[in-house]
């Protein structure tokens, strides 16, 4: 017998955890969450968040105090840069400013935030929806699944005794050395590990290094050190991870926490400063690993592998954190629509045939970055060709049962261009600003809980079809009309061409802000279309 009984356990309460709680929370899923460690995070980490992430949190109701907090603590929109040293007057721009040419694609902007600042945030947002619950100093011992759900054995780590978690369904959060993923048996594809790396948190005064430059990343590039820092906007403290070092032979390297002795580091930070007197103060160092693979499978029965636990990625890009933020994405709603009964099991198995592509795509390019901009040692075999970041982020395409494209709708590409949206089933819904009672909003601002129908001026007969269809299978469908004269108004004619429909045309868009179904035109029967679209979206 268990002691309790949850719908979904989440097991690891760091930045996908807490991800997957407040996006819970936000679909009204009670839940409980359970992390080994005793709070929040207390090393930086995870420093920069891109536009898909920042409309995730958006749609959460964080956006402003994420943005607030990242104020406080980095530089933003600052440039991301290579040189031999801080104190180097020759710099390579890899970016003059971190928005530079994405400012339109989003209703959001990429920002700079450490996992200090937006954990709390994101474990506050979902306390205070409700119906989250998480218990730090709590580890899981083990598990057991059966047809019916999940029993779970959990142990504070203060004593007591240990206690049974029943729960429907199961989300690993639980980092690259995932418990759960070694007790499933999965097994990780890809690149391996390359590097055992080490992070400097340190104190030293750099103002008179930093000037009056705007810089949010910077890569040391020299022969002997290989690494990037970040800077506190007070210019006073930050970190420098390192890649690489020279062994007293002359080659490379790449096992620098091998050697944790501490004189060591601050002489590292000095050194890619180009400071060899500055006084500087270490206050830790983290070991990690960089590696590129992600997992065999992300799903097994009822149990779900999320941001870590699913796949590990080098820093460059700095993709990996929003990998995982965009698994709680796709995965929250998803259990929402189950576990309430909205939508049919089957729903739960497009994860695993949407984000496990997208993600090996994503560690595919952060490896190619890591080559090229740090280790020019590393094999090229089967190297992926760099493509556009805002691709990456705004463009990648789903395929799975839970998309219904029309014939014509599938192109075959892995991404497309967000400066240039298709609007086809599987996409992100391209932003477009619109106006709403004369109140200016982005037309993902009317997504994020139930699926949304939008159409054009003349789409009457679809959104009578969705309202009868939405009773008739009891499923939150909202309709909209947009255009010139429409409730949303569109003033600069972007709706139709942006999600290649005409005035008759329609899309249906999930919960996620993905485009599930489009009709380019008017049909003979607006009702038994949306009908058999929205019985295929919901696995009924």
């Amino acid at each position: 017998m268990s002691d309790r009984h949850v719908p979904v356990l989440v097991v690891g309460g760091s930045l996908v955890g807490l991800s997957t709680s407040a996006l819970l929370a936000v679909h009204g899923v009670p839940h409980l969450l359970v992390e080994r460690h005793r709070g929040t995070a207390v090393h930086p980490r995870a420093a920069s968040f891109h536009q898909r992430t920042m409309e995730i949190f958006r749609n959460a109701g964080l956006q402003e105090s994420v943005e607030a907090a990242a104020e406080k603590e980095f530089v933003q929109n600052g440039a991301i840069v290579s040189v031999e040293s801080l104190a180097s007057e020759e710099v390579t721009y890899f970016f003059r400013s971190f928005n530079e040419g994405v400012e339109k694609l989003s209703p959001t902007s990429r920002l700079f935030i450490t996992q200090i600042g937006l954990e709390p945030l994101l474990r506050d947002r979902a306390l205070a929806l409700g119906g989250a619950e998480h218990r730090y100093g709590t580890e899981l011992v083990g598990f057991e699944q059966d047809e019916d759900g999940v029993t779970s054995v959990i142990h504070s780590r203060d004593g007591g005794e240990p206690e049974t978690v029943r729960s429907d369904y199961l989300v690993a959060a639980d980092g690259a050395h995932s418990q759960v993923r070694d007790q499933l048996g999965i097994g990780m594809n890809g690149r391996g590990d390359f590097a055992d790396c080490v992070t400097i948190y340190f104190k030293a005064d750099m103002r008179n290094l930093i000037r009056e430059r705007p810089l949010s990343v910077v890569y040391i590039s020299q022969p002997d050190l290989l690494g990037f820092f970040r800077f506190s906007i007070t210019g006073n403290s930050g970190f420098l991870a390192v890649f690489s070092t020279t062994n007293p032979d002359g080659t490379r390297n790449t096992h620098v926490g091998k050697d944790m002795d501490p004189a060591r580091f601050a002489d590292l930070v000095r050194k890619a400063l180009g400071a060899p007197d500055l006084p500087v103060t270490v206050d830790n160092v983290q070991r990690w690993t960089a590696g590129a693979a992600h997992a065999a499978r992300f799903q097994d029965g009822r149990v779900f592998l999320a941001g870590d636990a699913a796949h590990v990625m080098p820093p460059t890009g700095g993709f990996g954190g929003n990998t995982g933020v965009a698994d709680a994405h796709d995965l929250a709603w998803k259990l929402a629509m189950v576990t309430d009964g909205t939508a049919g099991p089957g729903l739960l198995e497009s994860y695993d045939a949407e984000r496990r592509p997208v993600s090996d795509l994503i560690v595919e390019q952060a490896y190619t970055r890591y080559v090229l901009r740090v280790d020019p040692s590393l094999s090229r075999e089967n190297l992926a060709p760099p493509m556009d970041d805002a691709s990456i982020e705004l463009g990648t395409v789903y395929r799975s049962a839970a998309i219904v494209p029309a014939p014509g709708d599938e192109s075959g590409a892995d991404v497309e261009n967000p400066r240039t949206p298709s609007g086809r089933p599987g996409v992100r819904a391209p932003h477009l600003v619109l106006e709403s009672d004369g109140v200016q909003l982005s037309v993902h601002d009317v997504f994020g809980r139930g699926f949304v129908l939008l159409t054009g001026a003349e789409g009457q007969q679809w959104r009578q079809a969705a309202a009868d269809v939405g009773t008739a299978l009891g499923v939150s469908l909202d309709a909209h009309s947009v255009g010139a004269e429409e409730s949303l108004v569109d003033r600069g004619d972007a709706f139709r061409s942006s999600f290649g429909i005409d005035a008759g045309g329609a899309v249906v868009v999930r919960p996620d802000g993905v485009v599930a179904w489009r009709s380019a035109t008017a049909v003979d029967d607006h009702r038994a279309e949306l009908d058999r679209v929205l019985r295929q979206l919901l696995f009924r």
